[in-house]
This record gives C-alpha cells, sequence and structure tokens, in this order.
C-alpha cells in the first residue's frame, strides 16, 4: 500500500484530491495537512511514501516545506500540485529534487499514474508543464558537452530518465533487466556527482538528450 500525504490548505480541494486518489486501491491517503508547517509534523510522527504538496499554502508554502522534506526524508517522494502552471515554480521545485509537478485541474488516472510512476522512480511532469520547464532549461545555454566517460548504454538509460521513465519502463524500451537498469544508474549517479533521478532528467535535458 503505498502511504500519500496530502497538504492543500483548500479543504474542498483536499477532500476531492483525497477521494481522487483512494479510488485506486493500492493508494491511501493516511495524512492531511492544511499548510506546510503541518505536513513536516505530520512526517516526524509516521512514514509516507509521497507527499503531495500545494506549491501556495499559508504559514509554509510547498516549495520551502519540500525543500526542508528533502533534506530530513531523502528516501519519500514528493509531488508539487498547483493551479499554476507557471514555469519558474517548476524549475525551482525540479532543482530542490521533487519527483514531479501536477495541475489541479488533471484527472483522476493522470493524478494516480504520476504516484505510481515516481514510486517507481520516475519524473512526473504532465505536458503542458514540460512544454515550458524545457526551453526554460535551455534558456542562454550552448549546447554543453556530454560526460565522455559515458557509455553508449549509459546514455540511452539517462535518455530515458530524461523522459519521466521509471526502471521497468527504462528495461522494457531497452531490453535489459530491471537490475540492469538499476546498476547502471547507479553508475550514472556516481559518474557525474549527482544525487537523486530529478537532478540526471534535467541534466539530460540540458545535454539536449531528450
Amino acid at each position: 500500500m503505498i502511504k500519500v500525504l496530502l497538504a492543500e490548505d483548500q479543504v474542498m480541494v483536499r477532500q476531492g484530491l483525497k477521494a481522487m486518489i483512494e479510488t485506486d486501491e493500492d493508494i491511501t491517503v493516511t495524512g492531511e495537512a492544511d499548510d506546510g508547517r503541518k505536513a513536516l509534523r505530520l512526517c516526524e510522527a509516521q512514514v509516507f511514501d509521497v507527499a503531495i504538496l500545494d506549491i501556495r499554502m499559508p504559514e509554509m508554502d510547498g516549495i520551502e516545506a519540500a525543500k526542508m522534506m528533502r533534506l530530513r526524508y531523502p528516501k519519500m517522494k514528493i509531488l508539487m500540485l498547483t493551479t499554476f502552471d507557471d514555469h519558474q515554480y517548476v524549475v525551482e521545485s525540479l532543482k530542490l529534487g521533487v519527483n514531479g509537478y501536477m495541475l489541479k485541474n488533471g484527472d483522476t488516472e493522470s493524478l494516480i499514474r504520476s504516484i505510481k510512476s515516481t514510486i517507481n522512480g520516475g519524473l512526473s511532469l504532465e505536458d503542458q508543464v514540460a512544454a515550458k520547464v524545457v526551453p526554460t532549461l535551455l534558456q542562454n545555454q550552448e549546447e554543453p558537452s556530454i560526460d565522455p566517460s559515458l557509455t553508449p548504454r549509459e546514455r540511452a538509460i539517462l535518455t530515458c530518465i530524461g523522459e519521466g521513465l521509471n526502471n521497468k519502463e527504462i528495461a522494457e524500451r531497452l531490453g535489459l533487466s530491471v537490475g540492469t537498469v538499476k546498476n547502471q544508474t547507479s553508475q550514472i549517479f556516481d559518474k557525474l556527482a549527482l544525487r537523486d533521478r530529478t537532478q540526471l532528467a534535467i541534466y539530460a535535458i540540458r545535454h539536449r538528450l531528450v
């Protein structure tokens, strides 16, 4: 069972999201908060697999809460939620190492898919969000050279990560075992001195692998 922390200051929106999420029998909302500080306190009391944080909340916003959660609970996945598809919010969130960015007007299927993809190691970005993120990440940059120590297979895996695929999806696309993908990804982390898959995805985008 995937345990979700849902932080959203509008009660009706939070209740609606909870109802949508729990239509899937594999996911349950075990914690609710209406601001970032309360969300952090809940993390101190119980373990969550995924935190879904509204960008704009009173007391402490989603970005500040995500920053602290990344430091204190590095294994917990974080998805950002907002009605505002402002690409600056997206870029700021991704640089913190969050695992995805969703719009509140998304449907039940996309919400559940984002949660499960994140759990499996994917980077979740809705199409209209990704369309704004990529130009911003590439803005005013010459095409940088790719680390020459990366093998062709590692580059292929890095491209898949940049597209938001999880390990199982990468394995299926490249004809590899999931174990091989995990091992190769660990080697990529070491070679590029990066800490998480979000940073790998940003690297792939900036180096025109996607």
